[in-house]
């Protein structure tokens, strides 16, 4: 599923395009995706001019004239192509929503699997969502602190990794960062979240700022189904560090026989990834 990083690069490519710009045409092609569409979806994006973005955890905001916002969640396969309205080709398969503005841009939703969805709020009342509400702080914007994280972590006793992934704790973060977060700070994924509180945060909240930051700038991770707004590939997978890097050279140790490499796990059905020998 793509995380922060990648939602986030979206949502640029797609301000960039769209932001300013009237919806001349929307139109939906099948009832829904994870869930029906809102009825008149298609009506209450067709005039409307594009105010702006915004990004909560893994979601993204589209907000119209009018006072409402197109809320959009990429599931785990879901795109957003864009493309000149007058190209040559055929619609994307797969394509559930598309939209085309007053400068001639068309942007579809391609969801292959439809675990994507797209729903309609108020503007004003966007945190009121069920989607939203209740999600923890953005880990980018200066409030997320180490204050804030060991306030949240006091007395958990579940892995400071499965603590991560709760969206309550902190919004957008997913297995691959929370794992590279993780090496960085030199923190094994299996300690208990209620020994992170302190010194450790102070470690680990600049970690997860540095590696979202890090991702973004190279355009998010391209695993399986993700691309950018503009078709082009991200590239961060190509600096991970442990993730998905099984049996591969810690780049922190020296190797064998003081450092077996990276290590993989299994932890709430999902593969972590780490350095046990760097990772305390």
């Amino acid at each position: 599923m793509p995380e922060l990083p990648e939602v986030e690069t979206v949502m640029r490519g797609l301000s960039g395009l769209l932001t300013g710009r009237v919806l001349v045409f929307a139109a939906t092609h099948r009832a829904g995706m994870r869930w029906p569409f809102p009825p008149g979806l298609a009506e209450r994006l067709t005039g409307a001019r594009v105010e702006g973005f915004r990004r909560r955890g893994k979601y993204m905001l589209m907000r119209i004239s009018g006072g409402d916002s197109a809320l959009i969640h990429l599931g785990m396969s879901g795109r957003m192509v864009a493309r000149p309205a007058g190209a040559n080709t055929p619609p994307p398969a797969h394509e559930h929503l598309v939209l085309q503005t007053d400068d001639g841009q068309r942007v579809g939703f391609v969801d292959p699997r439809r675990f994507g969805s797209v729903d309609l709020v108020p503007t004003a009342a966007e945190d009121s969502h069920k989607l939203l509400a209740g999600m923890g702080p953005e880990p980018l914007e200066e409030a997320f602190t180490p204050g804030v994280l060991s306030e949240s972590l006091f007395g958990k006793k579940t892995p400071i990794k499965a603590a991560l992934l709760d969206q309550r704790v902190v919004a957008g973060l997913g297995n691959i960062y929370v794992a590279e977060a993780l090496f960085r700070a030199g923190l094994s994924p299996r300690r208990l979240a209620h020994t992170i509180p302190g010194a450790r945060a102070a470690r680990l909240v600049p970690a997860i700022k540095a590696v979202l930051l890090d991702s973004i700038a190279a355009g998010g991770s391209s695993l399986r189904d993700y691309v950018q707004a503009d078709g082009e590939l991200g590239h961060f997978q190509d600096r991970f560090q442990v993730y998905d890097r099984e049996g591969a050279p810690c780049p922190l140790c020296p190797g064998p026989p003081a450092c077996a490499g990276v290590s993989r796990i299994v932890q709430s059905g999902r593969s972590t990834f780490f350095c046990a020998r760097t990772q305390r």
